[in-house]
């Protein structure tokens, strides 16, 4: 499917985000390949999407085109692995661990992302992360090349991947875990759930933890030491939930949220000698 001027704000977590000139849909992994591809012969900038929860596109939207892996989300059990498509949701990979009674996966239970875009961040969440439990990841080369790269090729850091650094598209990847009881991965699953839901502000728009933690320190710690809790612009603010997240309360612009991440970068440098980086990544502007 090929749609022109589809607005980003649809397709990402934020809510926010100006049209992209063309949304393309592929129905498998080869017309991914093929769309890529043909974006690179013609010299027209192109940009893989998955969940759109890492995203903060701006208001102008995205020249070019957009690729969307939302049709890509096919998940496969074999044995104690799982075999899961770019676009599948890591909640849904999560669900089908817990149904085959496989445990290792329920960190990600949470996690409003694909598997193709926590293969690129390493994601993780609860002491857990991809590293623990990937096998193999089938990427497509900025050459046109498929490959299949082992875990230990991956170059997997925190927020960190080969596939980040060299531009390649996961196509599908491989997760290994382990025989446990239904019961207790649902349980577990559930406490997860009832952590995230009591700490983090859910209820709003937003694009997870907006900024990478600093070593030797913690972003939402050094948020709230500097007063910023509940700072706003426009309708955009830091949330007075948890001050590690910029939210979007309805309404907000990208420039708003974008506002409020630089103000509070220039604050907590000024404050206390740290310059937070975001976890965000900024489309378009």
């Amino acid at each position: 499917m090929i749609l022109f001027d589809e607005p980003m704000s649809a397709h990402t977590t934020f809510g926010v985000g100006g049209p992209a000139d063309v949304f393309v849909i592929p129905r498998n992994a080869r017309e991914a390949a093929d769309a890529v591809l043909a974006c690179r012969k013609l010299d027209v900038p192109y940009f893989v999407l998955g969940k759109g929860s890492d995203l903060l596109v701006s208001d102008d939207g995205c020249r070019g085109v957009v690729i969307s892996m939302e049709d890509l989300c096919s998940i496969e059990v074999d044995g104690t692995s799982l075999v899961c498509e770019a676009g599948a949701a890591l909640a849904d990979v999560a669900a089908a661990a817990c149904e085959n009674g496989l445990t290792g996966f329920e960190f990600a239970c949470g996690i409003p992302g694909s598997m193709g875009g926590a293969c690129f961040m390493n994601a993780g969440a609860y002491d857990g992360c991809m590293a623990d439990v990937l096998r193999w990841v089938e990427v497509l080369t900025p050459q046109g090349e498929t490959m299949t790269l082992g875990v230990d090729e991956l170059a997997l850091g925190y927020r960190a991947s080969r596939i980040r650094s060299e531009g390649l598209l996961v196509l599908r990847a491989c997760i290994e875990l382990c025989p446990g009881s239904r019961e207790a991965i649902q349980q577990k699953m559930d406490d997860l759930t009832q952590r995230r839901e009591e700490k983090q502000p859910l209820e709003y728009g937003s694009a997870g933890s907006t900024f990478k933690r600093p070593e030797g320190y913690f972003a939402g710690k050094l948020i709230m030491d500097a007063g910023l809790k509940g700072y706003r612009v426009g309708n955009a603010c830091v949330s007075t939930k948890h001050a590690g997240f910029v939210v979007n309360l309805g309404g907000a612009t990208a420039a708003d949220v974008r506002a409020v991440i630089v103000h509070v970068q220039d604050e907590v440098e000024r404050q206390f000698g740290v310059r937070l980086e975001p976890e965000v990544r900024f489309i378009g502007w």
